[in-house]
């Protein structure tokens, strides 16, 4: 007796999925899916390196799942299609676990623990989770080369990205730079811009706020000002939603061109009479038109309804160059201050129309401090160096702290002395939470005391938030080095318009409007774990030297030990020829080994390294130069597979890896770095709600593709929305999926099944040509092809919740509610005729063509409906559906009439 096909009692996804699994070990399936196609058109993928030191979540199979379905699709249409696993193992992530593990802060490397153990240690946490990602991986069908995989830490990934940073030096486009910059006191380092964009770094906060009086200084200046009054209470009104910065304050800005009144009123805290002054467009917000008509001497203090009078008008350019006393005469600052000056960012829409300017704390601030001779408040160091009134940790500094000869000729210690040491937000001190008094509290309470404020209340703002350790940031001067990339704006703008973006609202808007606001990139990062700044410096700063190569600084170290500057060469073993990985494991990039080298000028003089290392995300956006270790070895496999076809990560990369991806190629190759990409929204809960450990509503991904199998799970993430919409998960979705859709598909094939075995049909018989079969195999097939088109054409349109959605109806639909339900009869009869076996062969071609187009979505469930089919036919030379051709649609046995 023939062959029978294999029977099922149940639908078991997860049992199907760990036995599938299996399978395509023991018979290197991904490997022959590489092998036979070897040779062929490449379809080049990029991947997007995880951090292994987080554990994945459901939003990760997400990802992985869209990646993995495109790459499946392009391998049976011919394409060679390489999968290089990647893990992105430098940065804060890996930082902050590490500090938190050994109970340290910043400040005790290099005390507590050395540079050197510090960084053995985020060697070890950075693939702490990499089993996990793997077995996930694994679990859920994401076809990858996990054996070989680029990781960032190592010399040779690292070289690769010297040589990209030499690039940008040697082409002008590395500069360091003195500027006002986003700065993570909880972290200790600055902050890029596309890291400060990141989702969810800006968000609504509640803090206090303050309109505060800056007192005029009568002078020949500012005498008309008092002309109608003689009353020396004359104030500008000025408003700050961050207190803290008041004591920096050095001018106030008024608008040129916009109008201000002079107000007489009392003030609402102290009812001492006052003048005040303040743009006539907001005069309603702090006073009410009704008490115009009050009169002030039946005013009492303490009256709710405060009577005011306008006394005159004035323009911005009136009211410049005129002086007013320092708020709080804490600190002198060493030059001219506390003067008005004009802002081209100063508006009515909110405030009073004059803006407090602390040049330290904001980079608006400080340009126009700097086109009016303002100087900022900088105190000096222990070590001579100017600092803002804020240390790196986010608090007022000690003034033990400080240059002696500084604090005697500059700071009142008797006033400093109560705030020096306080913290500027609570969030930086851990022993401190939102319901304990804040400086800006404190600050505020002391300017309503001493009559300097007209307004203290609290306000709801956006505030932005490090994207990794959650803390509010601060804007700081820091040295950094900056990539120019705004001399290449225009070039990055023109070629993201040749970019296929999924979906396309994504490319022109959110990283096309990024593209047109573009500032200089940040790339230096105050941190010990990552790939040092490969550029030296004499101390006068007159001679630098940028290295691109291993070869490089050996041989430079060459010249500083033959000049008797260093006394060995670090890299002594390493033979720049010899490209094994155990040559270069003979030398280490990482701090301190890269501190340590000094090297000789051409003029003979000790030069330093920067001690910075450079932001994480040009390591991820280094990927496909650095992967293949280019240019030093794999040059024509680069040229063959740049740029990428295509990539896909989260919406939340938009201004991280793709920017840096395409900032990257754009400045060093004038090209893209990717042709297409896919930008999947967020996994929500059901609710709507983003998942977190701290609302309880995160899923656990391992349990879940336990429980329904990895088929359902990524069947659901992809037919349930389109990927780029944010997706509300339910597993009761899930749930519907395999019952609906999965199970509708395993009962036809069980009844096919049921019969076929009866019968022993086994496709033995001649094809009967389509045009004689019964009309209803011929609508059937007429279907189904029209079915191959479809999803053919979605697939290669990167539209796979059509694709998906297709292959459901017409299982659902047409197969199962239609053709079977109608061709029972034809099943039943007891003769083995003509009639029968038409309907076993166009239910069989049926259920083998499903199984080939849902192989990118559902690869498990795909390989067990054709081995079962394809091992008693042998009509498919190939051993897995993922080893065939994708069907090809006969247009031919499309009949739009059936």
């Amino acid at each position: 007796m023939g062959k029978k096909y294999q029977e099922y009692k149940q639908l078991n996804l997860p049992q199907v999925g760990d036995e599938i699994r299996a399978f395509w070990v023991k018979n290197k399936i991904f490997e022959k899916s590489l092998k036979i196609r070897e040779g062929n058109v490449p379809f080049v993928f990029y991947e997007g390196p995880p951090s292994a030191n987080g554990k994945p979540g459901i939003h990760h199979v997400m990802a992985r799942t869209i990646k993995d379905l495109f790459c499946r699709y392009q391998t049976p249409k011919g394409k060679y299609v390489e999968r290089k696993a990647g893990w992105d193992t430098h940065g804060l992530p890996v930082e902050i676990s590490v500090e938190q593990t050994l109970g340290i802060t910043k400040e005790d490397i290099g005390k507590k623990i050395s540079v050197e153990e510090y960084n053995n240690a985020c060697r070890k946490e950075v693939l702490k989770y990499k089993d996990m990602w793997d077995d996930l991986t694994e679990k859920i069908g994401y076809w990858v080369d996990l054996d070989h995989p680029y990781i960032t830490f190592d010399n040779k990934y690292m070289e690769s990205v010297w040589h990209l940073l030499k690039q940008l030096f040697d082409k002008g486009l590395l500069y360091k730079g003195y500027s006002i910059q986003p700065y993570s006191p909880a972290a200790g380092t600055g902050l890029s811009t596309h890291e400060l964009n990141q989702p969810g770094c800006y968000r609504d906060v509640s803090d206090t706020t303050a309109v505060a009086q800056f007192k005029v200084v009568r002078n020949n200046r500012s005498e008309f000002l008092f002309e109608d009054s003689d009353d020396n209470n004359l104030f500008f009104i000025a408003w700050t939603t961050t207190p803290w910065t008041l004591p920096s304050n050095t001018a106030l800005a008024v608008g040129r061109k916009i109008n201000y009144l002079k107000v007489k009123t009392f003030n609402p805290y102290t009812g001492i009479p006052e003048v005040v002054i303040l743009a006539e467009d907001r005069l309603s917000t702090y006073f009410n038109p009704k008490d115009k008509e009050l009169t002030f001497e039946a005013y009492k203090a303490g009256d709710k309804h405060i009577p005011f009078q306008v006394l005159g008008s004035y323009s911005g350019e009136q009211l410049t160059g005129i002086s007013y006393e320092q708020l709080f005469p804490w600190i002198k600052p060493m030059g001219k201050a506390f003067e008005v000056i004009t802002g081209d960012f100063v508006t009515t829409e909110d405030g009073t129309g004059i803006v407090h300017i602390a040049p330290t704390f904001g980079a608006d601030d400080d340009r126009v401090a700097k086109e009016n001779g303002i100087a900022p408040l900088i105190l000096l160091d222990k070590n001579g160096e100017k600092r803002p009134m804020v240390d790196l940790k986010g608090r007022f500094f000690m003034p033990d702290k400080l240059d002696e000869q500084f604090v005697k000729d500059y700071v009142n210690t008797d006033l400093y002395s109560e705030y020096a040491g306080r913290y500027v937000k609570n969030a930086y001190d851990e022993s401190l939470n939102d319901k304990d008094g804040s400086l800006d509290i404190d600050l505020a309470v002391a300017l309503k005391k001493e009559n300097k404020a007209f307004r203290i209340e609290k306000h709801v703002h956006n505030y932005p938030h490090c994207w990794r350790t959650d803390k509010p940031i601060l804007y700081y001067p820091l040295d950094s080095w900056f990539v120019r990339t705004t001399a290449l704006k225009d070039r990055m703008i023109a070629l993201n318009k040749t970019i296929q973006w999924k979906p396309k609202a994504t490319g022109e808007g959110r990283f096309g409007n990024w593209l047109e606001n573009l500032v200089d990139w940040n790339l230096s990062r105050s941190r010990f774990w990552g790939v040092p700044l490969p550029i030296w410096v004499t101390k006068d700063r007159d001679e630098q030297k940028c290295l691109g190569s291993a070869a490089e600084l050996k041989a430079e170290v060459e010249k500083a030990v033959a000049a008797g500057i260093m006394t060995e060469n670090p890299l002594k073993d390493f033979d720049p020829e010899d490209m094994r990985d155990e040559n270069y494991r003979t030398f280490d990039f990482h701090r301190p080994y890269a501190d340590k080298i000094v090297l000789v000028s051409d003029n003979g003089k000790k030069m330093y390294r920067e001690p910075s290392l450079i932001d994480v995300w040009f390591d991820s956006g280094s990927m496909p130069y650095a992967q293949l270790h280019y240019p030093f070895e794999n040059k024509e496999t680069f040229l063959k597979n740049f740029p990428a076809d295509f990539i896909a990560e989260g919406v939340d990369q938009t201004r991280g890896w793709f920017f840096t991806l395409h900032a990257i190629a754009t400045m060093l190759f004038d090209s893209v770095a990717y042709k297409t990409v896919v930008s999947n929204g967020l996994v929500l809960d059901k609710n709507g709600n983003k998942m977190s450990k701290r609302l309880n509503n995160t899923v656990d991904p391992f349990t879940t593709v336990e429980q329904y199998g990895p088929d359902a799970t990524r069947w659901y993430l992809i037919t349930n929305s389109q990927p780029w919409d944010n997706l509300r998960f339910d597993l009761a979705g899930i749930d519907e999926v395999r019952r609906k859709f999965f199970g509708t598909l395993h009962n036809t094939y069980a009844f096919f099944v049921l019969y076929a075995n009866i019968d022993g049909f086994t496709y033995n018989e001649p094809e009967i040509p389509v045009e004689k079969r019964s009309e209803l195999d011929r609508w059937i097939l007429s279907e189904l092809n029209s079915l191959i088109k479809t999803v053919d054409q979605a697939f290669a349109d990167y539209e796979p919740t059509r694709a998906g959605r297709a292959i459901q109806y017409f299982v659902n639909e047409h197969l199962s509610n239609w053709f079977v339900r109608l061709s029972r009869r034809r099943f039943w009869k007891g003769s083995y005729s003509e009639d029968k076996i038409q309907a076993y062969q166009t239910l069989y071609r049926c259920l083998e063509v499903v199984s080939q187009l849902m192989a990118p979505i559902a690869p498990f469930y795909a390989e067990r409906l054709f081995r079962d089919l394809n091992d008693v036919s042998g009509k498919n030379p190939a051993i897995s559906v993922h080893l065939t051709d994708f069907p090809v649609a006969d247009e031919n046995q499309i009949d739009k009439l059936l």
